[in-house]
This record gives structure tokens, C-alpha cells and sequence, in this order.
């Protein structure tokens, strides 16, 4: 966010920077230069406004280009396409490790990557998936009650930042909008189901702190 009080302080000159075609600064803050300037005393010619506002708008829409090819590159591209390739879709492994810990979404983002012949960055997957599932259960285990009632969710942050990390892994290991077809579901359903049986025995306390096991248990008993 630009500070209005932080441009006031610069100089005219300074300040006529913002308004000079191909600078590297913000709509906001050309705009606020431009504002700032007329609130000194500096007329503008009718000439001189439009290609102010010309140049804010020209930066407004670099802006939202470089914010949808950004959106693209997180988003799935599945395609109907005989010839695609099949893997599993970041939302099945992010929702997969959201609920039933890392470990599946990580096992089925190193299928993935393996199929992509990425077999450093499918390991690496693999080993994050692992190691974060021991990080979560240290962290929440060791720092936090469980017993107190709290409008938080301190678990739930944690898990979430294992789902990101994965998804952060697919997304630079995967080609940029690489159409694929959609894997079968019966994989992560087999895994997601295998987590929810150790939720609900609650094997060594390992899956306690997931909201879901709480649940799973509770319709159990």
C-alpha cells in the first residue's frame, strides 16, 4: 500500500518522476504524486492530465494482466484431450492433505512428478510430506492445548501450511499450463481412507490433532 505522508515529503522534482512515461511505480502512487503536485501549485495542462491518466491507466492494466497470468499458473488446466497426459489435479492433493494429512497429497504429487520424469523434485515431494506430517505432530503436540476453548485454530494453520507447501511444489516442479486429464479417483480415495482408519483407532496419537479425526471418532463411538 502506498503512504501519502511518505510522498509528501519528497521533493517537486522527486515527485515528477512518477509521472514520466515507463517508471516503475504503482497506479496508486502515480496518482498520488499527480495529486500532491496540484496541491502545491503546479498546473497542469489539459495535454498533461490525459497523459497522466493515460499512463495510470496503462499501469491499472499491466497490473491485471500480471495478476491473471499469475492466477494461471496456480490454476488446474484439465483438458478433455485423448493425448494428455493423466495426473492428479492440485486440488485433490491440496483437500486431500488438508484432511487427511499430508502424506497422501504427497504421495499422489510424487506420482505426478514421476510420470513428469521430475524425479529430484517427486522425492523432495515425498520427503516433504513426511517430514511435515512428524514437524505438525511436534508443533501442536508440544505448543499448544488442546483442552482450552479458543476461537483460534492453531491446527488448523499448521495443517494448512503443509497443504500450501505441496501445492508451492507442484506448482514450480510442474510446466507452466500443462494440460492434463484427470487421473482416476480411486487412488486418493484408497489413501484418504486408509488416513481416516488410523484417525478413528487413533494410531499413536499421530492424526489427533486433525479436526476430521475428532469428528471420525466421535460418529465411531
Amino acid at each position: 500500500m502506498v503512504n501519502r505522508n511518505i510522498l509528501r515529503k519528497l521533493s517537486d522534482f522527486e515527485l515528477e518522476k512518477y509521472l514520466k512515461e515507463g517508471n516503475r511505480f504503482v497506479p496508486e502512487a502515480v496518482q498520488m504524486a499527480f495529486e500532491i503536485l496540484e496541491e502545491r501549485g503546479r498546473i497542469f495542462s489539459e495535454q498533461e492530465k490525459a497523459a497522466v491518466l493515460q499512463l495510470i491507466q496503462h499501469k491499472k492494466e499491466e497490473e491485471e494482466v500480471k495478476q491473471a497470468e499469475e492466477m494461471e499458473v496456480w490454476k488446474d488446466h484439465i483438458t478433455e484431450d485423448p493425448d494428455a497426459i493423466r495426473l492428479y489435479s492440485r486440488m485433490t492433493i491440496f483437500f486431500s492433505s488438508i484432511f487427511f494429512s499430508p502424506i497422501p497429497g504427497a504421495i499422489l504429487l510424487f506420482l505426478n512428478l514421476i510420470k513428469l520424469k521430475k524425479y529430484l523434485a517427486g522425492f523432495l515431494a515425498l520427503a516433504f510430506g513426511f517430514i511435515f506430517f512428524m514437524f505438525q505432530r511436534y508443533v501442536l503436540m508440544s505448543h499448544f492445548d488442546f483442552n482450552t476453548t479458543s476461537r483460534y485454530s492453531p491446527e488448523m494453520g499448521i495443517i494448512a501450511i503443509g497443504a500450501l507447501g505441496l501445492l508451492v511444489i507442484s506448482v514450480l516442479a510442474t510446466p507452466k499450463k500443462l494440460p492434463y486429464r484427470a487421473e482416476s479417483y480411486i487412488l486418493p480415495v484408497v489413501l484418504c481412507a486408509a488416513a481416516a482408519v488410523l484417525m478413528y483407532f487413533n494410531f499413536q496419537e499421530w492424526f489427533s490433532y486433525y479436526p476430521l479425526s475428532r469428528v471420525i471418532r466421535l460418529f465411531g463411538s
